[in-house]
């Protein structure tokens, strides 16, 4: 998944999460899961970026678990 790609899928989450916000408590789950979605999507991309500054292949970046991701401390 090219760097486009990956920017339109995060546009997309963030329309939905936009739209499940004005939805109210019965779409939590949903929205806990498109922000996790979110999350993995931007690690992909500096994933991705950092590659490429560094001569690496940027096509060798993989999506981490969301496990990972939502555990980061920053």
């Amino acid at each position: 998944m090219d760097d486009r790609k990956v920017l339109q899928h995060i546009d997309q989450l963030v329309q939905e999460e936009h739209e499940l916000i004005k939805g109210g408590p019965d779409k939590a789950a949903r929205l806990k899961d498109v922000s996790e979605q979110l999350d993995q999507c931007w690690d992909l991309l500096r994933q991705r970026r950092a590659k490429r500054e560094f001569g690496e292949d940027p096509d060798t970046a993989k999506v981490r678990d969301k496990g990972t991701v939502e555990g980061y401390q920053g």
